[in-house]
């Protein structure tokens, strides 16, 4: 099993930043890739970024491209999401996921249920 816990999120006027963190701990060695979804409310979880846990690689959604950066530090276990020039449409519950190497494809998933493990989430608001 892999834990994973999100911190960083909060309240944020649009065109601010914030960065989100995700703590994983457990059997990480058994996943390849680690992502970012939110979901807003009434709205389907979306994908927004994915890294592959050596660093070597970085996925984006097209609406945040260019704003925001994902980034692991191998030695914490810990993935973030910096996230720049804020809207009020990136408010949402962003949590991270990690996908097992079972599933490996050469590029991460972008569908929610190709990810094996879910943190709990947190809360980013951006407003006008």
């Amino acid at each position: 099993q892999v834990q994973l816990v999100e911190s960083g999120g909060g309240l944020v006027q649009a065109g601010g930043s914030l960065r989100l963190s995700c703590a994983a701990s457990g059997r990480t060695f058994s996943t390849y890739a680690m992502g970012w979804f939110r979901q807003a409310p009434g709205k389907q979880r979306e994908f927004v970024s994915a890294i592959i846990r050596t660093g070597t690689s970085t996925y984006y959604a097209d609406s945040v491209k260019g704003r925001f950066t994902i980034s692991i530090d191998r030695a914490k276990n810990t993935v973030y999401l910096e996230m720049n020039s804020l809207k009020p449409e990136d408010t949402a519950v962003y949590s991270c996921a990690a996908e097992e190497v079972s599933r490996w494809s050469g590029t991460p998933g972008r569908q929610p249920d190709e990810y094996d493990y879910w943190g709990q989430g947190t809360q980013v608001t951006v407003f006008s």
